[in-house]
């Protein structure tokens, strides 16, 4: 009885399956289907007979394709071997036999998939959720091969469609002769063919296999337009283009970054849009900022917020927005580097490497004892301190931007110090990234393995001090071999034409940048190590190259603000307000409190009057908690809820520290250098 209503159970599903199958067979098969199901209408000698004709079809069908596919094998053979048949010709009949015989194969194996799926879930259990869960996932990667299958057959048939055409071409060209034109047309048309042959990758056949990839169902979606007909007509150009917009079930969307075709340029018109309207509100956001008594900055973090997922929602590109707005922290750091020339630099390298390390070290340990005390997990925990623990280059650098820079007699200047313990954060920075796997692996571990994770962790810091060193030594040879030379190089082409020098400037920065992560060492040190290199050249040069960089980063650090106010969510900081403040007050106290700590500790006794300023400007979170949040929370270390925590407080304690700036300004700067500081 159970074989019998197994084949019954087959015939229901194969048969309607079968590309020869009349729809009044079809319906025969679903109206017996259901009067068996209710157990009514039906006797058992005509179930019997129901089930025998219905399998008899089916052995019909299959045979019925077995000859076809020989019969379709011979037919190959034939064109082959037809000697009055082109060769464009042959290759069309063939390609289009190949294609119906997967047709067949494939409508076969669809009726045999079936079969096994609904034995699976009949000998599943209807109360086990993961047991139905893993089914789904098989009948969903199922579907994703049949569509890619799909659509590779479709593919297939757009080649033979072409195939055709040249076949028919072929014909014309035979039966009549070509003028000059003609033939000068055909040699072109023929050479572009090759040319795309040539430059064609085939990345979707050459990755679909690797390991890794995974097949996605994603929704392909046109901008809408309010004139229907001229929607259609774009619609056709983008499909040709592939200038729409693809959706994934994870509401990831995706943009083109390599045609297919790479002979007809495009452009990415989301993210023009995107950026002309950031530099439009810009100006009047940044307007109000300056009448309020803030900084610019703020306007253009506003200007984000506005056009964000928060706000109007306008900004399509989001990711290519952020990346464009790193080359402003580039450009910043330069700058920094620039008016931080290597004297000043070895006149506080120990202050800059030890006060960064003593102040991550005790923000861990309070962070430890907090998370004891609220029962917090031990890598959250250190995830935590080690987010909070930076400060924010790019907002120290503008607060001193045009500030004094020369040192008093004996003294230390607080901008070469606050800039040394800034850019030795960034360094930590990567270090962060790189220990990041061993805290992910270290929530899941047991005791008899953290020794292992702890002597992994020393290993990352070996490897990055190798490279810190190996980096200055780099940095030796070129300001005693290669600067000089390089820069009168730049500086005799250049005259009366200032893109050869800011095209010179621009290379070695990336070089710089670009040496420094191959090192595992952050980017952002290989852009403030070529400005500290370039400015061994002189006053006189320094100056002439800021004049030149100085637009290009005022301008990418606009995007790079704006970036940053895209992911400030104002309706989640209005709900919990209070908490927030309370959070991000006790933050900048503690922060301010250890770097005050650590500074009494290692700055010379003549220089300590320096440690308020250096401790107010080191008292906020940096803008690169957001990147190394979202990282923790992809991987699991952090929840969502702790995510967001992360960027409001950062958020606030970024609007506090203009206010705590000019506060530790008034107290100790005395009052000619305090209006050039402020």
């Amino acid at each position: 009885m159970k074989a019998t209503g197994f084949i019954s159970l087959w015939t229901l599903f194969s048969l309607p399956c079968g590309p020869l199958a009349s729809p009044a067979e079809r319906e025969d098969v679903v109206r017996h289907a259901i009067k068996l199901h209710r157990g009514k209408g039906a006797g058992i000698t005509q179930r019997k007979q129901w089930v025998l004709e219905s399998c008899r079809k089916l052995s019909g069908l299959l045979r019925q394709k077995n000859v076809v596919l020989n019969k379709l094998k011979n037919a190959i053979r034939a064109v082959e071997k037809d000697a009055g048949l082109s060769d464009e010709e042959k290759l069309f009949q063939v390609h289009t036999f190949e294609i119906f015989q997967k047709e067949l194969n494939e409508s076969e194996n669809s009726v045999f998939q079936a079969i096994h799926g609904l034995q699976r879930a009949l000998q599943g259990d209807y109360k086990d959720v993961v047991n139905m869960k893993e089914s789904s996932r098989q009948r969903l990667e199922a579907l994703r091969e049949a569509a890619i299958k799909e659509e590779m057959e479709y593919v297939e048939l757009l080649a033979a469609e072409k195939h055709q055409v040249e076949a028919l071409k072929n014909m014309q060209h035979q039966n009549k002769s070509l003028s000059m034109l003609d033939e000068i047309l055909e040699d072109v048309r023929k050479a572009a063919d090759r040319l795309e042959e040539e430059i064609e990758e085939h990345a979707f056949d050459d990755n679909k296999s690797v390991r890794g990839v995974n097949f996605e169902a994603v929704l392909r979606v046109e901008e809408d337009e309010a004139n229907s007909k001229r929607n259609a007509s774009k619609r056709e150009v983008e499909d040709d283009l592939g200038l729409s917009m693809l959706i994934d079930s994870q509401n990831n969307q995706y943009i083109l970054t390599k045609p297919r075709d790479s002979t007809i340029p495009r452009a990415d018109h989301h993210f023009i849009k995107d950026i002309v309207t950031i530099g439009m509100l810009s100006l009047p956001c940044g307007w109000l900022c300056t009448t309020i008594g803030l900084p610019t900055m703020f306007g253009y973090i506003i200007c984000g917020v506005l056009l964000g997922p928060s706000g109007l929602n306008s900004i399509k590109s989001i990711v290519q927005v952020e990346t464009l707005g790193e080359f402003g922290v580039f450009f910043t750091l330069f700058l920094v580097g620039l008016e931080f020339s290597p004297e000043r630099l070895r006149k506080v390298w120990k202050i800059s490497l030890q006060g960064p390390c003593y102040m991550t070290v005790l923000m861990i340990a309070f962070g430890l004892l907090w998370g004891h005390l609220l029962q917090i997990r031990p890598t959250q925990s250190v995830f935590i301190s080690t987010c909070l623990s930076l400060s924010s280059t790019p907002l120290v650098s503008r607060f001193l931007a045009g500030s004094v820079r020369g040192d008093k007699e004996g003294d230390i200047d607080y901008s070469s110090v606050l800039l040394g313990m800034l850019v030795m954060q960034d360094v930590q920075l990567g270090l962060f990234i790189a220990v990041m796997p061993t805290l992910i692996q270290a929530g899941v571990s047991t005791y008899s393995s953290i020794f292992k994770e702890i002597l992994r962790i020393l290993i990352l810091i070996g490897q990055i001090l190798f490279s810190l060193a190996a980096v200055f030594l780099l940095c030796l040879v070129i300001k005693t071999y290669l600067i000089g030379p390089y820069y009168r190089k730049l500086h005799a082409e250049s005259k009366g034409n200032k893109e050869i020098l800011i095209l010179g400037i621009t290379a070695f920065t990336f070089l710089m940048l670009t040496i420094t992560e191959l090192l595992d060492v952050s980017m952002e040190l290989g852009c403030f190590l070529a400005g500290a290199l370039i400015s061994s050249q002189g006053h006189m040069v320094t100056e002439e190259i800021m004049c030149c960089i100085e637009p290009i980063r005022d301008f990418l650090a606009i995007i790079f603000f704006a970036s940053i106010g895209l992911h400030v969510f104002p309706t989640f900081v209005i709900y919990e307000l209070t908490v927030l403040l309370f959070l991000t007050l006790s933050v900048v106290i503690m922060k301010f409190v250890l770097a005050v700590l650590v500074l009494s500790l290692i700055l010379p006794k003549t220089s300590q009057y320096i440690k308020w300023i250096v401790s107010a400007g080191l008292a906020q979170v940096s803008e690169f908690s957001f990147v190394l949040g979202s990282r923790a929370r992809r991987a699991g270390i952090i929840s969502r809820e702790v995510y967001l925590l992360i960027l409001s407080v950062t958020t606030l304690s970024l609007l506090l520290a203009p206010a705590l700036w000019r506060a530790a300004i008034m107290k100790c700067v005395p009052r000619p250098e305090r209006r050039s500081s402020t």
